[in-house]
């Protein structure tokens, strides 16, 4: 029997801003991937002879680069990631050892084995992201706590990360120890500025964290 070896994923948040990435496929999962990439302001390839419909208005759109023929040996060439998603496993393998050959971070379709990095199941919430992963063991239980989490954390989320982040460096600016800053954060993240976020009561909710700059430049 073949010994299972356990794989141990170290986390990290990739900035893909202009970077080039290369999709092999184009089917459902790659217009999914593909979509994912370009959310991080990523510059896509696909490399697939026929596309699906969203990924043929990317393309028409001028959103992403379409290369219109199968994979073939040599089409791997700078790419900062090249993620495998055809329907074709040994296709599949090919490309994601060309790529690893090339220096390219590799994502296999259903393949952890063969993966430098999984990507996790997400919840965005403005600059709030929040990832779930089962190390390719249980996608379905990493969407079942995706879910769960979505349903625990509402859009009012997104909404309070960006009114703390505009008023950070006023509270910078006013509260000069490390003490006064960590009472900021101790009165700011409370459940009734968030309350009142999710009310729609935006200008409340800032004055009331307002409060807690002053209140925390006041502390001993």
């Amino acid at each position: 029997m073949q010994d299972v070896v356990a794989l141990s994923y170290y986390p990290v948040n990739l900035n893909l801003v202009g970077r080039r990435c290369a999709v092999i496929g184009g089917g459902a999962v790659a217009e999914r991937k593909v979509l994912a990439l370009l959310a991080a302001d990523a510059a896509v390839t696909v490399i697939s002879p026929a596309v699906t419909d969203g990924l043929a208005a990317l393309s028409a759109a001028g959103q992403i680069t379409h290369i219109a023929r199968p994979y073939w040996p040599g089409a791997i060439e700078n790419f900062f990631i090249v993620i495998c998603a055809t329907d074709a496993p040994a296709v599949n393998r090919q490309a994601a050892e060309e790529g690893r050959a090339k220096g390219a971070l590799v994502n296999v379709a259903d393949a952890p084995e063969l993966c430098d990095f999984t990507v996790p199941s997400q919840i965005v919430r403005g600059d709030l992201v929040i990832t779930v992963s089962t190390g390719g063991k249980s996608p379905a239980l990493a969407r079942r706590l995706r879910q769960e989490l979505e349903a625990r954390y509402g859009p009012e989320y997104g909404l309070y990360l960006a009114m703390i982040g505009r008023l950070r460096d006023e509270m910078k600016e006013r509260l000069a120890t490390p003490r006064a800053r960590e009472c900021f954060w101790r009165r700011a993240l409370d459940d009734e500025a968030l309350a009142l976020v999710k009310a729609g009561k935006l200008q409340e909710a800032e004055e009331k964290i307002r409060d807690a700059i002053g209140g925390s430049g006041a502390e001993p």
